[in-house]
C-alpha cells in the first residue's frame, strides 16, 4: 500500500533536477537523431550532428549518475512491466552511449564510420523509444487516472513540473540549433553568368557549341566545382588525390598545348567557340562563364588548376554517347565549411562528412561511372557546321571503337573488357571507398580502389608542368604503352606482352647487289580502341627501321629523326592529316577550319598492318646485315610544338619505343677478307 511518505518520496523523485536534466538531454538527443535520420540534408541537420555529438558526450555523466541512483532506490521493488521496461531502457541507453562513442571516435580519427555501429546506434534509438515511453508514460498516466485522490496531487504536480522542465531543457537546446543555423554564414555562390555574356548560339544554349550543360541550365560558381585537394587533406581519399594530381584529367586545362590552341581559336574563331573544348578540357571555366567575349584569359584560376576535378566527374548525372561532352552536371550541396579555409573549419567539415556521410555518398557516387557510356561523353568527338561552317566530321572516337571491338561482349562480363578495367586498374587501398560489390569479380571488402591516374599515352605534359610525381607518372606511362603493366583483373582475357607488338620479317640471306625486302607486321593486340587514338592530327606513331652492316655502318634507314626532331619523309606512320575547305593541311590543331581528312592510318582493335621496305645491298665488303625495327610513339608532332612554343624553345615530345624486333641477314658472296674479319 502507498503511504504518505512513499508519495512524498515519489514526488521528490519526479522533481529531482538530475531526472529533469537527463530527460531533457535525452529528448534533445532523440529529436536530433530522428531529424538526422529522416529529414533531408541541411545546415540545421549538420548543426544537429555537431550538437548531438557534443550533448551526447555531456549526457553520459548525468545519465550514469542518475541510473545508478535510480537503480539503488528501486532495485528491491517487485518486478513489473514498468520495472522491466526500465531495465530494457537502461540497456539500450548504454548501447547507445557505447555506439555513439565509437562513431564519434571513428568520425574524428578514422576515415569513415562503421556501418555496423551506425546501424546499432539507429536500432538502439528506436528500441529505447519503444521502452522508455511506456516506462514513463504508464507511470504518469496511472497517477493521472487516480488524480481525484487528494493524496496523489503532489505526485501529479511534480510530474507536471517534471514534464514542463524537461521539455524546456530540450526546447532550449533545439533553439540553440536553429540560432546556430541562422548565424552560420555559408560561402555565397554566384551562379550567374557575366552581364556581358555572349549567347552566340542562343540563350537556351549558354554553353554551346559544347553539348555539356548544367541541371539548372544556368551557371555554376567555379568554387562549387573545385576543391579537389580537400578530398585528400582529410585523409579520406589521399591516395586517390595523389593519383589524380598528375593525371590527364587534372591537367586537361593547364596543358600548355591546350592553352595555346585555345588562345589561337579564340582569336581566329571568337572566344565563344572555345566553349566547344571546355566541356571536356575545362568544364569549371565553361560552367562559370569564363569563356566569354572581353576575357583575355579564357580559363578561370580554379579551372586551370583542377581541369576535370573530383566534383566535375562525380557530379555528372546524365551522359549521352553522342560525344562532345554531352553530359548534364549537378551542383552538389556542400557541407558546412567545405568551401572555407582554416584548420578549425576543415576539422568540422571532415567530421561532418564522416559522421553524416549520406549526402556525400548519394551526391557523388553512382553506378554510371562503371559504364563505357559514361566515358563516351568526352571520349568521342565531332565537329559540325557550328564550328567549321561546313558540316559534320567525325574525329576521335574511342567509345565506338570499343563498342564494335572484340572486347565488347554485351551481357557477358567474363569476356568483356571495359574502359575502367584498363585505364583504372585496381590498386591496394585503405580508402573508405575501397571495395565494390557491383563488379562481377569484386567484393565490398576487397581492399582496392580504381586508380585515378588514368594512365594512357601522354608522356610530355606531366613533366613539362612539373606536376607532383611527374617523373614516376612518365615512367608508368611508358610502361603502359609498352604493355609492361600487369592487370591481374583481366590477365586471363588478353595475351601478355606489348600492347602493340611488331614482327620483323627478313630473308635468311641475300647477295651483294641484290634487292632485300623487309616487312614489319604491327598488331593492335590489347587496346580496346584504335591505335593510336586521340587527336590524330597531333599524335604520331611510326616505324623506325635501321639496317647496318657488321661494323655498324648504316645501309638503309626509315623513320629516323633529324637534329630538329622531324621524322624522315616517306616513313611508315600512323597519323591523320585533316584539311580545310581549300584543301590546306590542318597542322596546328586548328580543328575549327577542318572539313575532312586527306590521309588517315590507324589500327582497329585486333587488326594488323604491314610496312614494307626494299633496298639493294651495296657491292662492298658486307657479310651481315643487322636490321632493327621499332614502333615509336610521341604525343605531339614537332611541327605543332614549334608553332605553339617556338622552335627556339628547344622543346620536343618524348619518344617511347612501344615494341621492337631485330633480325640478322647473312650476306653471301662478300669478299673473303671481309668474311674472315
Amino acid at each position: 500500500m502507498s503511504t504518505p511518505q512513499n508519495r512524498q518520496d515519489t514526488a521528490r523523485e519526479w522533481r529531482h533536477k538530475l531526472l529533469i536534466a537527463v530527460t531533457g538531454l535525452l529528448l534533445f538527443e532523440t529529436l536530433t537523431g530522428l531529424s538526422i535520420y529522416f529529414l533531408p540534408f541541411s545546415i540545421s541537420n549538420q548543426i544537429m550532428v555537431l550538437l548531438h555529438t557534443v550533448i551526447g558526450i555531456i549526457f553520459v555523466v548525468p545519465f550514469l549518475w542518475y541510473q545508478i541512483r535510480h537503480w539503488i532506490i528501486y532495485r528491491t521493488k517487485l518486478m513489473t512491466h514498468v520495472k522491466l521496461t526500465g531495465y530494457f531502457s537502461m540497456v539500450m541507453s548504454v548501447l547507445l552511449i557505447l555506439s555513439g562513442f565509437i562513431l564519434t571516435y571513428q568520425a574524428i580519427f578514422q576515415t569513415r564510420i562503421s556501418y555496423f555501429w551506425d546501424t546499432v546506434h539507429i536500432i538502439a534509438t528506436f528500441a529505447l523509444l519503444a521502452a522508455v515511453l511506456p516506462h514513463i508514460v504508464v507511470l504518469m498516466y496511472r497517477n493521472y487516472q487516480a488524480r481525484i485522490r487528494d493524496s496523489l496531487q503532489p505526485v501529479i504536480a511534480a510530474q507536471t513540473k517534471y514534464g514542463i522542465h524537461a521539455l524546456a531543457v530540450g526546447g532550449v537546446l533545439m533553439v540553440v540549433v536553429f540560432l546556430a543555423a541562422y548565424a552560420y554564414q555559408p560561402v555565397r555562390l554566384d551562379n550567374s553568368l557575366p552581364e556581358d555574356y555572349s549567347y552566340l548560339y542562343g540563350e537556351g544554349r549558354p554553353f554551346a557549341p559544347s553539348l555539356a550543360t548544367t541541371a539548372s541550365g544556368e551557371a555554376y560558381d567555379a568554387r562549387s566545382l573545385g576543391g579537389s585537394a580537400s578530398c585528400g587533406t582529410s585523409g579520406c581519399h589521399a591516395q586517390i588525390v595523389e593519383e589524380w594530381e598528375v593525371s590527364a584529367h587534372r591537367y586537361s586545362a593547364m596543358d600548355p598545348a591546350f592553352q595555346a590552341v585555345q588562345k589561337v581559336m579564340g582569336e581566329q574563331n571568337g572566344p565563344e567557340s572555345t566553349r566547344y573544348c571546355g566541356g571536356c578540357h575545362d568544364p569549371i571555366s565553361l560552367f562559370s562563364g569564363t569563356k566569354n567575349i572581353f576575357r583575355e584569359d579564357l580559363t578561370s584560376l580554379t579551372g586551370y588548376q583542377e581541369g576535370v576535378s573530383c566534383v566535375v566527374c562525380h557530379a555528372i548525372k546524365k551522359t549521352d554517347v553522342k560525344g562532345n561532352a554531352n553530359y548534364e552536371i549537378t551542383q552538389p550541396e556542400r557541407y558546412m565549411f567545405e568551401l572555407k579555409e582554416g584548420e578549425q573549419g576543415r576539422f568540422i567539415r571532415d567530421f561532418l562528412i564522416r559522421a553524416y556521410p549520406d549526402q556525400h555518398v548519394e551526391s557523388l557516387q553512382h553506378k554510371m561511372f562503371k559504364s563505357p557510356e559514361f566515358c563516351a561523353a568526352c571520349h568521342k568527338q565531332f565537329i559540325d557546321e557550328e564550328i567549321n561552317n561546313v558540316g559534320w566530321v567525325q574525329l576521335q572516337n574511342q567509345y565506338d571503337n570499343w563498342r564494335k571491338s572484340r572486347w565488347n561482349h554485351p551481357g557477358d562480363p567474363t569476356k568483356t573488357i571495359e574502359c575502367r578495367e584498363c585505364h583504372m586498374p585496381l590498386e591496394d587501398s585503405n580508402d573508405p571507398a575501397s571495395g565494390d560489390p557491383m563488379d562481377y569479380n569484386r567484393s565490398p571488402d576487397d581492399g582496392k580502389h580504381r586508380s585515378h591516374r588514368f594512365l594512357a599515352a601522354n608522356q610530355l605534359v606531366p613533366t613539362l608542368l612539373d606536376l607532383p610525381g611527374a617523373e614516376e607518372h612518365r615512367k608508368l606511362t611508358e610502361q603502359w604503352l609498352r604493355g609492361e603493366i600487369q592487370i591481374p583483373e583481366i590477365a586471363e582475357k588478353w595475351n601478355s606482352g606489348p600492347a602493340v607488338p611488331m614482327e620483323l620479317l627478313a630473308p635468311e640471306s641475300v647477295a651483294p647487289g641484290q634487292e632485300v625486302v623487309l616487312k614489319v607486321n604491327i598488331l593492335n593486340n590489347k587496346p580496346g580502341h584504335d591505335f593510336p587514338t586521340g587527336p590524330m592530327d597531333i599524335i604520331q606513331a611510326w616505324v623506325e627501321l635501321i639496317a647496318t652492316d657488321q661494323d655498324g655502318n648504316r645501309i638503309f634507314t626509315s623513320g629516323t629523326r633529324d637534329e630538329r626532331h622531324f621524322i624522315e619523309p616517306g616513313s611508315f606512320i600512323f597519323k591523320a592529316e585533316p584539311v580545310d575547305q581549300e584543301g590546306n593541311l590542318i597542322d596546328r590543331h586548328n580543328l575549327w577550319e577542318m572539313v575532312g581528312v586527306r590521309y588517315s592510318r590507324a589500327l582497329f582493335p585486333g587488326f594488323s598492318d604491314q610496312a614494307e621496305y626494299s633496298f639493294e645491298i651495296p657491292e662492298q665488303d658486307i657479310t651481315e646485315l643487322h636490321v632493327s625495327a621499332k614502333l615509336q610513339y610521341r604525343k605531339i608532332d614537332q611541327n605543332l610544338i614549334n608553332f605553339l612554343f617556338g622552335e627556339e624553345s628547344g622543346l620536343t615530345a618524348p619518344v617511347t619505343t612501344i615494341s621492337s624486333d631485330e633480325r640478322v641477314v647473312n650476306v653471301t658472296g662478300g669478299s673473303p677478307l671481309a668474311q674472315a674479319e
